[in-house]
């Protein structure tokens, strides 16, 4: 995959399409010299995005799609997920963290995207998600 400062792939709702945002993750952190402390990051809030977007906004149905955009900027670069679901109320999620949580099996996802990205944001009523990362070179 050759990316450009500005990229956009298109996946089905299949979990198995993980592996296609995980290639484009990687060709962007190679593409910017993007260290590894930062992939991590972008990695897991990546797929976390992706994960509820298959999962939750599409409900796993395979004949729904799912955008992600790679937008670079000096110092930083922006991830953005959109589903084709009708979004959710993120305002009002309950923390894992607490202990009646702790337990569940699921739940962490935006949790996890908003303690690794730098700047997280939603759109569209919750059917996009903007995940912005600074970043600097080795």
């Amino acid at each position: 995959m050759v990316l450009a400062e500005n990229q956009k792939i298109r996946i089905s709702s299949k979990s198995e399409n993980i592996i296609l945002v995980e290639r484009m993750i990687e060709d962007v952190c190679d593409l910017f010299n993007i260290s590894e402390d930062y992939y991590g990051n972008i990695l897991v809030a990546l797929t976390e995005a992706v994960n509820n977007a298959i999962y939750h906004g599409n409900a796993a149905n395979p004949k729904k799609n799912i955008d992600i955009y790679f937008k670079s900027f000096p110092g930083h670069v922006s991830f953005i997920v959109k589903d084709e679901g009708d979004g959710f109320n993120y305002t009002n999620l309950p923390d894992p963290t607490d202990p009646e949580n702790i337990e569940k099996p699921n739940g962490r996802g935006v949790f996890l995207m908003r303690n690794l990205a730098d700047k997280v944001s939603f759109e569209d009523n919750g059917s996009k998600v903007v995940l912005d990362f600074k970043v600097s070179a080795n």
